[in-house]
């Protein structure tokens, strides 16, 4: 029986920026960083969540990086949580807006991959 997601994969072209964009403006916190083939794997931690993010790009998925990601981040303030990314150099695209069903914004990594950011 299927317990959970694990994990979550992002694609990206630079480790090393994305890598630190996750924890210095997200908050993450690595869970594992290896060798892995030509790239390293790259497992990183919600802290008090149990699904991860890894940031890493499966070969073929190369035009996957810089696109809308199928995800969805919550938090419990979007406007104030916006806020605090805002102030360390995340660029938004969608600033937060609530909605009848709650609130989100999008913001962007690095390769300019897209994130929803919501309310739970």
């Amino acid at each position: 029986m299927i317990r959970g997601i694990k994990f979550v994969s992002v694609p990206v072209k630079d480790q090393d920026a994305a890598l630190k964009f996750w924890t210095e403006k997200c908050g993450f916190k690595v869970a594992t960083d290896q060798a892995f083939g030509p790239q390293r794997w790259i497992e990183l931690m919600i802290p008090g969540a149990d699904t991860g993010l890894v940031l890493f790009t499966m070969p073929g998925d190369e035009a996957r990086i810089g696109t809308a990601q199928p995800m969805s981040l919550w938090c419990d303030d979007v406007f104030a949580t916006a806020e605090g990314m805002k102030a360390k150099g995340v660029e938004f695209a969608q600033p937060p807006k609530k909605e009848h069903w709650g609130t989100s914004a999008i913001f962007k990594d690095p390769d300019g991959n897209k994130f929803v950011l919501s309310s739970r």
